[in-house]
């Protein structure tokens, strides 16, 4: 996987997740330079800052603010640092906020080991980079002009991160074990999330919920 002739990028991940983090830096192996990790937003700040990474792999659900925090406690100190957002949600107003932050691209994390690595090659050379599906909105977005994507919702703000990737999925017909699978989660926590979504917009079936959701166009 290794680019012949040029130098190895240094990277950040942060990413809650242990075991993702660890599935990524075998797929990037011994093509980058991994000089860093972190599970949570203050840390990611804290090391970022003090490492100066070239390119950071960014989550965006996080604990203790998200990726935006991170963004937005990083750059205006280093602004040559390099964001890629890497996450499951491919939501436009999760994509829109983070590139609007000053994120260098959007990925979703079905991505091949050799597309992470292309993308994290072209972003770390100063290219604009998006998991193909993504590309269309972010253009729209900005065509738009600079309109904020927070408080367009007063009802979808009020929903957590979380709440918002399991919403998005219970709307597409998984079932709850296809949302801990694919967020690793416990059904359980599933369940909790979807009790807690359900009671905050007011909604009795996960019929509603789905119908909720696609009127938001959040599908």
């Amino acid at each position: 996987m290794s680019q012949p002739g040029v130098r190895r990028p240094r990277i950040f991940l942060v990413e809650d997740h242990a075991v993702f983090r660890a599935g990524v830096k075998a797929e990037l192996g011994d093509a980058v330079e991994v000089i860093g990790e972190a599970d949570e937003a203050a840390a990611a700040v804290e090391l970022i800052n003090e490492r100066q990474p070239e390119v950071v792999l960014l989550d965006v659900h996080l604990p203790g603010g998200g990726g935006l925090a991170v963004l937005q406690g990083v750059l205006p100190l280093h602004p040559d640092v390099r964001f890629l957002a890497l996450s499951v949600s491919d939501a436009p107003e999760d994509v829109i906020a983070v590139i609007r932050a000053g994120a260098r691209g959007y990925i979703t994390k079905t991505i091949s080991g050799d597309e992470l690595l292309q993308a994290v090659y072209r972003v770390g050379a100063g290219d604009a980079v998006f998991s193909p599906r993504l590309a269309g909105f972010v253009l729209d977005s900005f065509s738009q002009g600079p309109t904020p994507v927070t408080g367009l919702d007063p009802e979808l703000d009020q929903l957590s991160p979380r709440e918002r990737e399991v919403l998005r999925l219970i709307a597409r017909g998984y079932t709850y074990k296809e949302v801990g699978r694919d967020l690793t989660i416990s059904t359980k926590t599933v369940e909790s999330h979807v009790s807690s979504v359900l009671r905050k917009l007011q909604l009795s079936t996960r019929h509603e919920l789905a119908r909720w959701a696609t009127d938001r166009r959040l599908v």
